[in-house]
């Protein structure tokens, strides 16, 4: 058939939940894609909340100390971490927790996850998720940080700020409590496009570290050219950056 009457077959078959059948698993694509879906989501929302617990108080604290030692370090780590490649920085993170010997280096769980209590099923989760989890808190965290900091400063320096200063207001109340809501207004913007950035990184990070997210499974997809789990995948990684 043509393209687009086999666009419109999909799209039929798509309104009634069925995405196809993945030839490499023998399985319907609809079984294989939400668990890795979930596994993506719940790597991205934990690297997401770390980063944004991170970059609110960092930012602030280095923009009120401009051209000072802690803004001087603050510019400095966020540098060096833009400028080291996802691949090399995930390489790293696997090569201490090898030579560590206290995190694992892959996987989502233990063989015995099934044999373990209910807590220790949730710290053996935590404990595979650790390094995957921070190294994508390292990806996204310079850009937030600088952000942050840029946004402080354009509150601080703003002329309502100048004027709530004029009137004798104590410097503690003015920035933690007038600035930092001002600076906040532009980072929420940034909200959306931290999510879709760490949504293209979390596929470099689940294949390096063998999370069973959507990484891994459609770089396998794409190898054997199984075009139904390949679109299934593009499009539910669509579906999470739009929402």
């Amino acid at each position: 058939r043509s393209f687009p009457q086999t666009y419109l077959t999909w799209l039929r078959s798509l309104s009634d939940g069925d995405l196809g059948f993945s030839v490499t698993h023998n399985t319907a694509v609809t079984e294989l894609l939400w668990p890795r879906a979930r596994n993506t989501f719940v790597l991205t929302l934990a690297a997401t909340t770390l980063a944004w617990m991170i970059a609110i108080p960092v930012g602030p604290w280095a923009a009120q100390r401009e051209r000072a030692w802690p803004d001087r370090v603050a510019a400095a780590t966020t540098t060096a971490l833009i400028g080291i490649p996802d691949l090399v920085l995930c390489l790293a993170l696997l090569l201490l927790a090898a030579r560590t010997g206290v995190l694992p280096t892959g996987g989502m769980m233990s063989a015995g996850f099934a044999d373990l209590g209910t807590w220790q099923q949730v710290a053996d989760v935590v404990t595979h998720a650790f390094i995957p989890v921070l190294a994508l808190t390292l990806v996204s965290l310079p850009v937030l940080v600088r952000h942050m900091r840029a946004s402080m400063l354009d509150a601080l320096n703003s002329p309502c700020i100048q004027a709530a200063r004029a009137l004798g207001i104590p410097e503690p109340r003015l920035r933690y409590r007038y600035a930092l809501r001002l600076a906040a207004n532009p980072m929420i913007s940034l909200l959306g496009l931290s999510v879709s950035g760490l949504l293209s990184a979390s596929l470099i990070v689940e294949t390096i570290m063998s999370w069973p997210g959507l990484g891994p499974l459609l770089l396998s997809a794409v190898l054997a050219r199984d075009s139904h789990v390949v679109v299934a995948v593009v499009m539910c990684s669509t579906v999470l950056l739009l929402g």
